[in-house]
């Protein structure tokens, strides 16, 4: 029985398939036309030049600007952090050699060589940092200035490939195809 009911929707759905016509469907253009401002990624690249994160609220990416803020905020306070230790180990470094003795149980159990090590440490950390806090703001202009850009693109539904199944041969001759259908 049950197989019955799979061959009669099985025959039914094919018939149904072929028996449709072809229309054709004209939609009317509802796409409007916006102006596009040439200057408007440079605008934004300015402005996250002269104040971080202000080309992101230019470019109405206000979630952006946390982001902006705590990159280039972490590497700041990372830079003072890695500033203060290596001016803690440099300057005990240079009262040893003048012969004056530690104030601090811990630095006064470290070596000369362990001391010059841990000045090399923190000035190369100290100076990544720096490297990151550039790197971060440049990075916030080039993201304002793209963003500006391409928001300025057309991306519609209209613009989009469907594929279809479609029967080219209105006669029995059961010819099926596959089609990729685009349209401006």
């Amino acid at each position: 029985m049950q197989n019955q009911f799979i061959l009669l929707f099985l025959f039914f759905g094919l018939t149904s398939l072929f028996a449709q016509e072809k229309t054709k469907i004209v939609l009317n253009d509802t796409l409007r036309s916006e102006t596009i401002d040439p200057l408007r990624p440079a605008k934004a690249a300015f402005y996250s030049a002269i104040l971080p994160g202000l080309g992101q609220i230019y470019n109405k990416k206000y979630w952006k600007v946390p982001l902006v803020y705590g990159a280039i905020g972490t590497s700041t306070y990372l830079y003072i952090d890695n500033q203060k230790k290596y001016k803690i180990y440099r300057d005990e470094y240079k009262s040893r050699l003048e012969g004056n003795t530690s104030n601090s149980d811990y630095l006064a159990g470290l070596s000369e060589s362990q001391l010059i090590s841990a000045q090399k440490q923190f000035q190369r950390n100290r100076d990544l940092s720096a490297l990151f806090i550039v790197g971060f703001y440049v990075l916030n202009i080039i993201d304002a200035n793209i963003d500006a850009a391409l928001s300025q693109f057309n991306v519609s539904e209209r613009l989009v490939f469907k594929p279809s199944v479609i029967n080219n041969d209105i006669t029995l001759n059961n010819n099926f195809g596959f089609a990729l259908n685009y349209s401006f």
